[in-house]
């Protein structure tokens, strides 16, 4: 039996909770639970608490990636979340609210701007995730399905139930999620229908930042590469990432000589200080469509269109670079 705090978000939770697992918490993830548990708690503190043993499922320790099973009994220790002081404003949670483009009683799909991270942590407050729990209080057990990086904008998957999120969690495991990505790179791109298949590794850098290589030791990944059209010397790509990896297409593209344009981890910085100028001001990389099958087996498939900036670049920005040369 769960017990409950009187406390909200930013409180200090003084006491050891111990919480019993049911059918519909089963299945996710140990850091999962406990940013629903612990919501404010910066990320790094949550993976602490978790390394050092503070955590403990049915009176032992447990890794980050443990999956929560039926009557597991969770013990959460006493924490201090950070103050709500910086609760998000009402304005920008109904913003993100807005951009819902799909809803159901299992699922909801959104077109996620850009400079929007998903969760926060690390130095960002609120993400997605806070702003649409702030925004429809009603939704106890809304959870990500899979991340988009902070710049890219796009189609993002949420599930409003447990059993909905066990279930597209397998869908992505079984590659039975298909996901097209629109990204314009640099050069003539020359490769046709290509499948990028190159094993990334996630290197962690000074200050806790991930950068990603290609790497023999690293984890297998493919990208399916495919043109969409030519703009002199730069090409817009669709790409459909077969595997999940961390910045997998960014780092892919990269690895061929056709870094994102407007990347400023993996890209050209000669050619992206160009575009800035020519009104090019964050990567360009845009979840276009994603499409699974329903618990009824029915297809679902969903479709969000370039966004208004990425569109003016294309229109207006690229012929005037063009036109330079």
């Amino acid at each position: 039996m769960q017990q409950k705090s009187d406390k909200g978000p930013g409180a200090a939770h003084t006491r050891v909770r111990k919480v019993r697992i049911d059918a519909e918490q089963a299945g996710q993830r140990i850091d999962n639970f406990l940013r629903r548990e612990l919501p404010g708690l910066p990320k790094g503190r949550l993976y602490r608490i978790l390394r050092r043993g503070e955590v403990r499922v049915n009176g032992g320790r447990i890794r980050a990636e443990y999956k929560l099973q039926e009557g597991d009994e969770v013990r959460i220790p006493p924490a201090r979340i950070k103050a709500p002081g910086d609760a998000p404003a009402d304005g920008k949670a109904a913003q993100i609210a807005d951009r819902i483009i799909y809803e159901d009683k299992r699922v909801l799909v959104i077109d996620k701007p850009s400079g929007v991270a998903v969760h926060g942590g690390s130095g960002i407050s609120h993400g997605v995730i806070e702003l649409l729990r702030h925004a429809r209080p009603e939704l106890k057990d809304l959870s990500l399905v899979h991340r988009l990086d902070r710049e890219t904008s796009g189609c993002l998957v949420l599930a409003k139930r447990r059993s909905a999120l066990r279930e597209l969690h397998e869908k992505f495991r079984e590659g039975q999620v298909e996901k097209n990505y629109l990204a314009l790179v640099v050069g003539d791109w020359q490769f046709g229908d290509q499948v990028i298949d190159k094993p990334l590794l996630v290197e962690n850098r000074k200050g806790g930042e991930r950068h990603v290589i290609v790497s023999r030791g690293g984890k297998e990944a493919q990208t399916r590469v495919r043109l969409s059209r030519t703009f002199g010397k730069y090409s817009l790509l669709l790409c459909s990432p077969q595997t999940g990896r961390t910045h997998q297409i960014r780092v892919h593209l990269q690895a061929l000589e056709h870094p994102i344009l407007g990347d400023e981890r993996y890209g050209d910085p000669g050619q992206n200080k160009l575009a800035r100028k020519f009104g090019l001001k964050r990567l360009f990389l845009h979840a276009q469509s994603i499409a699974f099958a329903d618990d009824s087996g029915n297809e679902l498939h969903f479709t969000a269109p370039l966004s208004d900036d990425l569109q003016g670049f294309l229109e207006n920005g690229v012929p005037k670079i063009q036109g330079r040369r």
